[in-house]
């Protein structure tokens, strides 16, 4: 794969806050990268480093194994990491050839972007007509006229309905089909578990992970479990190798997370042998959420 961006030990403070703290990573062409952490950890201020908006404290990036100077470099980068600013009173296609202009952008394609956005039949309608969807939309339609190797987004979907979420997610989705390769930096974990292939977790500056979604949801799941005989219960699941933690849910059920494959029957059968009686029993795959909660629990 082709290694898109190198990222060593990256920092920037703000007095004395560690907005970045010696963060590392690669992105290579071909994936959608998710940058996870709740607001404050550190992801604008990256990106805002990575496009030379904000100056590093210390550390250093390379785009595309430095073999363009960072004028080049950026010209290959579709970005958006502010709220969509266009001219309220000009249509949509006369907002894109003025981005095109002042951007130096030679042929682009307004109807192949706008098409891809679903734009195209509102290509003559005003800016200050638009939704806030159809807005950012837009955006994502002015950062694709260089046809960039790499596109970024900071909260797409920040402020949007449940509609305009799905129709940012699909068209993040089918620009990646189409081979861009995507960093896309939000606080949304759903949002994350649906597009992502990779993602990196941050936490007040921190990377806490770096690794392929899968991997990180990989796991043996949990046995959700309720017997009136609790105390009991809970001292037979410390007792089985199997199970690593016991916990409790929000819904007051024993959580039982395992470190091997263990069916719920044989987890069923051992009860009734040791003469406990089961009230709730269900085998759960642990979801992103639930692995990044662990994550930012132990760190």
């Amino acid at each position: 794969m082709e290694k898109i961006l190198s990222v060593r030990q990256l920092s920037k403070k703000f007095g004395q806050l560690n907005a970045v703290n010696q963060l590392s990573f690669e992105i290579e062409t071909g994936h959608v990268y998710g940058l996870l952490g709740p607001n404050g950890s550190g992801k604008s201020t990256t990106l805002g480093m990575l496009l030379n908006v904000v100056n590093p404290s210390s550390g250093s990036f390379e785009w595309f194994n430095n073999r363009s100077s960072t004028t080049q470099a950026l010209k290959q980068i579709g970005a958006i990491i502010e709220s969509p600013n266009f001219y309220p009173a000009m249509t949509a296609l006369d907002n894109l050839k003025l981005v095109a202009k002042i951007k130096e952008i030679a042929e682009p394609n307004y109807e192949e972007k706008l098409k891809l956005v679903e734009l195209w039949d509102r290509k003559d309608e005003p800016f200050k007509n638009f939704s806030l969807g159809m807005k950012q939309r837009l955006a994502i339609a002015s950062a694709l006229l260089n046809n960039p190797k790499i596109l970024i987004l900071d909260e797409p979907t920040n402020g949007l309905d449940p509609k305009g979420i799905r129709q940012i997610r699909d068209i993040i989705l089918k620009i990646a089909q189409l081979g861009t390769t995507i960093l896309l930096a939000s606080h949304l974990l759903d949002e994350v578990e649906k597009i992502c292939t990779h993602v990196i977790v941050l936490q007040n500056g921190k990377m806490i992970y770096n690794g392929k979604v899968d991997e990180m949801k990989a796991s043996f799941g949990f046995i959700e479990l309720a017997s009136n005989q609790e105390e009991e219960l809970i001292q037979l699941l410390k007792e089985i190798p199997q199970v690593k933690e016991v916990s409790k849910t929000e819904h007051r059920y024993l959580k039982a997370i395992l470190n091997a494959n263990f069916p719920p029957e044989e987890m069923n059968k051992i009860c009734f042998e040791k003469g406990i009686v089961l009230t709730h029993l269900m085998w759960k795959k642990e979801t992103l959420e639930d692995n990044f909660l662990a994550l930012t629990k132990s760190n």
